[in-house]
């Protein structure tokens, strides 16, 4: 599991992501940032107005084979 630290901007898009906490796999790590990067969220308001926030996104990986 991937835990990565997103400030989503008051569009909704990622403008920032960070690796909070690794998964011990630079590549599942790689994964995770690449994909929420190109994410769409909803996001957080103050009243009527959109604002900008930081979230914590966990990203589950399940390994076959």
């Amino acid at each position: 599991q991937v835990f990565l630290r997103v400030l989503v901007a008051a569009n909704g898009l990622a403008h920032q992501v960070e690796l909070k906490t690794s998964s011990g796999s630079a590549r599942l790590d790689h994964a995770a940032l690449d994909t929420v990067k190109r994410w769409r969220f909803v996001p957080a308001r103050q009243g009527d107005q959109s604002v900008a926030a930081w979230v914590v996104v966990p990203i589950s990986f399940s390994l076959e084979g």
